[in-house]
């Protein structure tokens, strides 16, 4: 049954119980339960979620354009929800971080990566991706809402019909009761952050694609030798079996040529999903002066799994990119960035 118009606002929680960052969360749910243009639910970290746990299924659900606002950076928020189905053109946030500030995603991936292969039946609305970390100001926070609610609406349908499967009649009850989550008119129950929920999550480790970047090089499923990647219908790659991941390493994100692999919980930014390269033009100079090449790096990391899984390590034997197992005699962006960094005699 069609309803007001509203903008569905989604808070993705943080991992841990830190307290700041719960009453950050808090005082955002409560301003837009407040506001009559707006529609807020409240979901575990993105990251942790399952395809089929009840705040997915939501996700999944929910038809018209959304602001999701997450502990991750927009990158990773928006490959996160595509992986499991929920699509969308990126929508423009002018709330960024210090390190996201240079980097306009949508006319850099046209113009840096033509040849990336990118996401599959987009449908005609918009996601937009609000980093938590951007600000420590909810007013901050509250006006971008507000813009974007000015700038579009989204028609509401009854939630049943929003919803795909058959999720549990409690499940249901956390996104048609927020106040409930927030404790609110129950203060015994504690804040956000205390409230006991029945569908657990864990914590999770696992690769996201970009695929405005990727380029279907297959250099990932060659360099990944713990089954992590694989291939769908069309020969596209994909991320097959996320949990064969070793937790903490990021080997793969280094040797991707076109930086489409994120890890969203890397202390790194660039391989977290912040604006920059991992492994092309926008290298990391410390890594230039002690700090090793990427490739060799992701070599060791993979080697330290490896050798945990009780398997044999081998170093630069298996699975070397081509543009470094070609090497001879063929230069690329890194070469020119070295020699230029010659002539400089530094």
């Amino acid at each position: 049954m069609a309803g007001q118009k509203k903008l569905t606002v989604v808070i993705s929680q943080h991992q841990g119980k830190n307290p700041v960052k719960r009453q950050l969360e808090e005082e955002l749910a409560m301003a837009c339960m407040m506001d009559p243009e707006v529609e807020v639910s409240i979901v575990p970290n993105l990251y942790d979620l399952s395809h089929d746990h009840s705040g997915m299924l939501f996700l999944q659900g929910i038809r018209g354009d959304v602001v999701v606002l997450a502990w991750l950076y927009p990158r990773a928020t928006q490959w996160i929800l595509d992986r499991s189905g929920v699509k969308g053109k990126a929508g423009t946030v002018f709330l960024v971080g210090d390190d996201e500030e240079d980097e306009d995603e949508e006319d850099a991936s046209a113009e840096k990566y033509p040849d990336a292969i990118g996401t599959l039946n987009i449908p005609d609305r918009l996601i937009y991706s609000i980093d938590l970390r951007a600000s420590t100001d909810p007013q901050e926070f509250l006006t971008e809402i507000r813009r974007i609610v000015q700038e579009t609406s989204t028609e509401t349908v009854d939630l049943m019909s929003w919803i795909q499967g058959e999720p549990k009649k409690e499940q249901l009850e956390r996104y048609l009761n927020p106040r409930e989550m927030l404790g609110i008119g129950n203060r015994e129950a504690g804040s956000i952050a205390e409230v006991e929920t029945e569908e657990q999550v864990r914590r999770r480790w696992y690769p996201v694609i970009d695929y405005d970047r990727c380029t279907n090089c297959m250099e990932c499923i060659d360099f990944c030798l713990f089954g992590v990647y694989g291939v769908d219908a069309l020969d596209r790659i994909l991320v097959e079996a996320q949990d064969s991941c070793k937790k903490g390493c990021p080997a793969c994100s280094r040797v991707c040529p076109e930086n489409a692999i994120v890890f969203p919980q890397h202390k790194t930014p660039a391989i977290a999903g912040a604006a920059g390269e991992v492994a092309g033009l926008k290298i990391d100079l410390s890594q230039l002066f002690g700090g090793g090449d990427a490739i060799e790096m992701a070599a060791r990391e993979r080697d330290i799994e490896l050798v945990r899984d009780g398997r044999d390590a081998v170093g630069l034997a298996v699975g070397i990119p081509k543009r470094q197992a070609n090497a001879c005699g063929v230069r690329d962006e890194l070469d020119d960035l070295i020699d230029g960094l010659d002539d400089l005699d530094l």
